[in-house]
């Protein structure tokens, strides 16, 4: 079965996340979406551990559902029916490690999932002695990452761990501010159990794939989101059984001797968006390039102060390539823009605006999802639409034809399918 995939979400629980991201509207906005399984994220948390088990019962193995009783809440300003079902969901949790090892700090987040609720109980149990597990969603624990794995193949017999978004430079394996230089060097004798890396928002698997250390490793990318409605800004397409276990076995093994891709493809931001892709200053409005940083010696021009170094930086100063080389039967790469930022730029609005949310719901309600207009609807049905430019649009996006500014130091990139006013005043004519 091919289904995609969004296995790192946060609930209310977690700090700077939507009050909204409960249960019932994650399951709205896989409909709209068009996402077929959610990680629960936060099982670490006990109010949200509670309410995942009053709302979600088991379906395919490893795998839950809303119960019967429950129906998914849209709480949307407009009238919608989305012709999907709503997804499955998989226990999850991201722990935020905060440690000294080798004489430095070390901020490494990792994600965990379990195929049961008694795994997350034990789990849960074993961290409760460590730190306060209802501070926060996304707990900060003083706990080393390899003993979390440990802990993991533990207490969760079948569950495994996940390196979060690897090159963030404050909270990363590879981060510049308080990371490693390997995986083995975090993991140490354990490091045979970690078989897949989250590439993050500021990296894409080119990026990656210049660093042969690690070819042995599956690249996967989430949406990593605080609110509902930012689903699916990155994912994974899956072509294997629907069930926990199976998704487990096309993470440790993406591509069989066949050439059956049990990982068909990954769905990801254009890098730049990231907040963290080139080196800067915030506070000084400062960007630039690794090339111009080195010749910087890392330090903002403005107020002399270091910058911090990005995710391009990082995976430069750790590749060994000088052109990435993919692994035979690498999973294909979507990079796309969100369907309302393509909107906004078309009808020169905000993409928070009701005139944005009207024509997206509209599109979804006669293409059945954001990710089937994305990737697969025919650009001849677009063009057909009543806003200029749309099917041109997402034919440059498919064609990575598109206008990039890169993020910095916390500030998210913005990525645009037109030159500065073209697409609007194009649009007018």
């Amino acid at each position: 079965m091919r289904f995609i995939a969004d296995l790192h979400v946060h609930s209310p629980y977690s700090r700077a996340t939507s009050k909204s991201s409960h249960i019932r509207s994650l399951a709205a906005w896989s409909r709209i979406k068009g996402v077929h399984l959610l990680g629960t994220g936060d099982f670490t948390h006990p109010l949200w551990l509670r309410e995942l088990q009053e709302t979600l019962e088991p379906a395919e193995p490893g795998f839950f559902q809303l119960k019967g009783s429950l129906s998914s809440d849209f709480s949307l300003p407009f009238a919608f029916t989305p012709s999907l079902e709503s997804a499955r969901f998989v226990l999850s949790a991201e722990i935020s490690c905060i440690y000294k090892r080798h004489g430095k700090v070390r901020k490494v987040h990792n994600l965990i999932y379990v195929p049961d609720f008694a795994s997350a109980e034990r789990i849960n149990k074993t961290l409760s002695t460590i730190g306060n597990l209802a501070a926060d969603g996304r707990p900060i624990l003083g706990l080393d990452s390899r003993d979390l794995l440990e802990i993991v193949l533990d207490k969760a017999p079948g569950g495994f761990l996940v390196p979060a978004h690897i090159w963030t430079p404050w909270f990363s394996l590879f981060g510049s501010r308080s990371g490693f230089d390997s995986v083995e060097e975090c993991f140490g004798d354990l490091s045979a159990h970690v078989f897949a890396l989250e590439t993050g928002l500021s990296s894409d698997p080119a990026m990656n794939r210049l660093i042969s250390a690690l070819d042995q490793y599956t690249l996967v990318s989430n949406s990593d989101c605080h609110s509902p409605g930012k689903l699916c800004r990155e994912a994974n397409v899956f072509d294997t059984t629907f069930d926990f276990f199976a998704m487990k076995a096309a993470l440790q093994t993406p591509c069989d001797a066949s050439g059956h891709r049990h990982l068909a493809a990954t769905i990801e931001f254009f890098p730049e968006e990231g907040k963290y892709h080139h080196d800067g200053h915030r506070n000084c409005g400062f960007c630039c390039d690794p090339h111009q940083s080195r010749k910087l010696h890392g330090l903002c021009p403005v107020c002399g102060k270091p910058m911090t170094i990005g995710v391009l930086s990082r995976v430069l100063e750790l590749a060994d390539r000088q052109s990435p080389v993919f692994p035979a039967g690498a999973p294909d790469v979507y990079s796309l823009i969100p369907l309302q930022e393509i909107l906004a730029e078309l009808l020169g609005v905000g993409a928070g605006t009701k005139t944005v949310m009207a024509k997206y719901l509209q599109l979804i309600q006669k293409f059945g999802s954001e990710l089937t207009i994305l990737i697969e609807s025919p650009v001849a049905e677009l063009l057909s639409e009543d806003v200029p430019l749309l099917g041109e649009a997402i034919s440059l996006v498919r064609q990575n034809k598109v206008q990039r500014k890169a993020g910095f130091d916390g500030e998210f990139g913005t990525i645009k399918v037109y030159k500065e006013g073209k697409g609007k005043l194009k649009a007018k004519k």
